[in-house]
């Protein structure tokens, strides 16, 4: 049977993977949550493992997955609509719940519209195509995530049309813009706001006095696109991320709310022909079905904490946490990349110590992520923490005992 020989083909394919160090350990199972407690944040319990884990590796930020009036918001909507949404958005899948978070989140992000999709990979994508055209150019940041390059050829984008700068460098994104061939009539610029292996910020203010000092010579402009995934609701005054950090704004922001918000779902934000065109001609939103009417409900309650007192309040934990998470790292003579974001890596240099610290840390009840190549270039071997709201001053002083005692081994 051909199933027979596939299989033999797909095992020595990750047979490989294993053997250039590339495949990824065994999925953990979650099976249990411990609502914080005294001088500590939250855990949580592993099938086949004894005690509680404490999560140094959650995109959740402002640590809201848990919090009551998201939890009601979508049972309450789920009542209502069901449990999945049914249909595609434009074949009656669209709920009121559909609609008050596209105008919820336009309004934080200060746009005029934005439209939702399942995930931000989708919405990465799905604008891509949106964009994409004979005559449109490409230029990426060299460490763009991954939905980018891929959004980059799901566009049909051939070799000629697409140009790569160096990682936050905007002199070099300016000498890109000066080699675009003649005939191009749109450039498109994409870059993460927030490199999510690094922790490191897009230097906008820069790259956007480069774009525009280019717009005169496109028939559609040089047009600025930012991923702010990990950007949105996790800093900046606000939370309003990358853009409130560096004073400058983007013309199409997409973000999550499967990160600082703590639901499921991804968002594009512009004007409303940008977001119009999006929804005629985006295939991973056309073709894909929504969030369900609960996640949506889910993630207008957290914009809402987000975008109030409460919101500021955990955004101010998050921000002490972090930085006495950056501190502890410096006194203990490790190397990271400085920064404000909760994102803090922790430079390893080494395959084989990530992953003996990796699993160091797992013995003493820490959970964080190993990335080695070439999910990182070599030479930049990292262990990845993420910092959240709900993590305590105990927390965070637990994790650096474990760092100190690992650190003396190496």
């Amino acid at each position: 049977m051909a199933l027979d020989t596939l299989n033999l083909s797909l095992a020595r394919e990750v047979a490989d993977l294993e053997r250039e160090g590339r495949a990824k350990a065994p999925e953990r199972v979650m099976v249990g949550y411990i609502p914080a407690s005294g001088p500590h944040g939250p855990r949580y319990r592993l099938q086949g493992e004894s005690g509680d884990y404490l999560r140094m590796n959650a995109n959740s930020y402002l640590s809201l997955s848990h919090h009551p009036a998201l939890l009601h918001a979508a049972d309450e909507a789920a009542r209502v609509y069901g449990a999945g949404p049914g249909a595609v958005r434009f074949i009656d899948g669209t709920s009121a719940h559909h609609v008050a978070l596209e105008a919820r989140i336009a309004a934080f992000t200060g746009r005029p519209a934005a439209k939702a999709f399942n995930s931000a990979y989708t919405t990465i994508l799905g604008t891509a195509i949106t964009l994409a055209g004979p005559d449109t150019f490409w230029i990426g940041d060299e460490l763009n995530h991954n939905c980018i390059i891929r959004a980059m050829r799901i566009a049909n984008v051939p070799a000629d049309r697409r140009a790569i700068f160096k990682h936050n460098n905007a002199g070099d994104l300016a000498g890109k813009l000066e080699a675009v061939p003649a005939g191009a009539g749109r450039v498109v610029v994409i870059f993460d706001g927030i490199f999510s292996m690094r922790g490191d910020a897009a230097p906008l203010a820069d790259l956007l006095n480069v774009t525009a000092a280019n717009e005169p010579r496109f028939r559609d402009g040089v047009v600025t696109m930012m991923d702010d995934s990990h950007g949105i609701g996790a800093y900046g005054a606000t939370g309003r991320g990358t853009e409130e950090h560096a004073g400058a704004r983007v013309d199409v922001l997409v973000g999550t709310f499967g990160k600082a918000f703590g639901v499921n779902g991804g968002f594009v934000a512009g004007s409303p022909e940008l977001i119009e065109a999006v929804r005629q001609k985006a295939d991973t939103y056309i073709y894909t079905n929504p969030l369900g009417a609960a996640d949506c409900a889910a993630a207008v309650a957290a914009v809402e904490i987000a975008d109030g007192p409460e919101g500021r309040e955990r955004l101010a934990a998050l921000a002490a946490r972090t930085r006495q998470f950056r501190q502890g790292l410096d006194d203990l003579g490790l190397e990271s990349i400085p920064g404000p974001h909760p994102v803090v890596p922790l430079l390893v240099r080494s395959t084989e110590k990530v992953r003996a610290m990796v699993g160091g840390l797992f013995e003493r009840h820490v959970l964080a992520v190993g990335l080695t190549y070439p999910v990182v270039p070599k030479g930049d071997e990292t262990i990845r923490f993420q910092v959240n709201a709900a993590h305590t001053e105990a927390d965070i002083d637990q994790v650096l005992a474990a760092l100190r005692e690992l650190a003396a081994r190496r």
